[in-house]
């Protein structure tokens, strides 16, 4: 089996869940070959990344000429094929309302990967994310290149479904993985109910042999951890607002934000009008060990986002026994409650506030408890090598034949596997 991923932009630091994905299926025998459109615009800071950029195919990445030499040699070998990719590519551009340069990029780049898989050799794509990637899929496919699915997360893919043609990507998929309940009842909305059977639950996750419950203790020192990038849906800001309001009860109040993006001048901004330059600090993107680091000594990891998917670094936080505050929205319910941390509304300052209080005020047996039951639940429902074999068995039931996204015997037999 010679599987190929298509990303939009790989590998990513804010992604590493999709190289962990790779590796744990690379691990039980799949072939796997990267491909992206484009690299990430930003530094890579992980030594893993870097190694995985080298790795990867760039459909854009100076290749112009060989893009427009591959649609010549297209259209003059697969007129049929060009045609029904040219049907889909009017509906994709029909329903986004215009965006007509980046849809000739997405044929231009469904054309050169269509060949370039062929020679590959790979009999299926999988992509992650309903964006440009899976128009590309689904362009390729028409084409005559091998069939895809795609994995869905959320939240941007469902703010707007009808202009990102979510509906026939799913219709046209072999099949779609959706991280969370929460998110195949948004495919489901999207594409309709006949395709409930086609929705997969395939839960995001880390391998537990790289995050052993941490024995920090969790004392005055212990401090609230924020991962993510440095953006409006993260409400880091709300953060500071909050510590000011903690800050008076707690004096000695730690909170240490990693990450970067574009409101990290706000975020600097209210840490000064409050005075916490002492008690916030933010420490810009790092490597995976340090982030493992930060989160081993914390008194609890603080993401009081308000639009998520489910958060890989929660998977993190409690995978190394650290207690968790976050907020009431899409799949993290699924995962977080009181047994393992505080779960708050979303956009709420008082309430990050008392979750803070509350976590200062807890017994530290008390904390270790949620952490311990945090651990259980990731161990559980979020081993990446557990779901790794659920995504292979999908992928099985594709060289069966199955192209109509019903799983194959071998895949019903791997849906047995508790995913509690």
């Amino acid at each position: 089996m010679r599987i190929g991923y298509l990303m939009n932009a790989y590998p990513m630091t804010s992604t590493t869940f999709i190289r962990r994905e790779i590796h744990a299926l690379e691990a039980t025998g799949v072939s796997i070959a990267r491909y992206a459109i484009r690299p990430w615009s930003e530094p890579l800071v992980d030594d893993q990344d870097k190694a995985e950029q080298h790795k990867t195919f760039y459909l854009l990445v100076g290749r112009l000429p060989a893009l427009l030499a591959d649609f010549a040699a297209e259209t003059l070998a697969n007129p049929k094929g060009l045609w029904r990719a040219l049907q889909g590519w009017w509906q994709l551009w029909r329903n986004a309302g215009g965006g007509f340069v980046p849809h000739v990029a997405y044929l231009l780049e469904a054309v050169s990967l269509k060949r370039r898989a062929i020679r590959d050799g790979i009999t299926h794509l999988h992509t992650h994310f309903s964006t440009n990637s899976a128009a590309v899929a689904m362009l390729c496919h028409r084409l005559g290149g091998p069939g895809y699915s795609f994995t869905a997360h959320g939240p941007d893919e469902f703010v707007d479904w009808g202009r990102s043609s979510l509906a026939l990507k799913v219709s046209e998929a072999r099949f779609v993985v959706a991280i969370s309940e929460f998110c195949r009842v948004q495919l489901a909305r999207a594409a309709g109910m006949a395709h409930w059977d086609k929705i997969e639950i395939v839960r995001c996750g880390i391998d537990p042999s790289e995050f052993a419950p941490s024995n920090a203790p969790f004392d005055a020192e212990a401090p609230f951890v924020t991962v993510g990038r440095l953006c409006p849906q993260k409400a880091q800001t709300l953060i500071v607002e909050a510590a000011a309001q903690v800050v008076v009860r707690h004096p000695d109040l730690r909170i240490v934000l990693i990450g970067d993006g574009e409101t990290r001048g706000a975020i600097e901004a209210a840490i000064a009008r409050h005075g916490l330059q002492d008690n916030i600090t933010l420490l810009g993107w790092r490597d995976n060990a340090e982030v493992r680091r930060q989160l081993e000594a914390a008194r609890a990891l603080l993401l009081p986002s308000f639009a998520e998917g489910l958060p890989v670094v929660i998977m993190e936080a409690l995978a190394l026994a650290r207690p968790v505050i976050s907020t009431y929205i899409a799949g993290i319910p699924e995962l977080v409650d009181d047994s393992c941390g505080w779960i708050i509304p979303a956009g709420s300052v008082d309430d990050i506030a008392a979750a803070m209080d509350s976590a200062f005020e807890t017994p530290p047996e008390s904390l270790a408890r949620k952490g311990a039951e945090g651990c259980r639940r990731v161990e559980a429902r979020h081993d990446v090598n557990k779901n790794a074999r659920q995504l292979r068995a999908l992928f099985n039931a594709t060289e069966g034949g199955a192209a109509n996204g019903k799983p194959s015997p071998d895949c019903l037999d791997a849906r047995k596997e508790p995913v509690q």
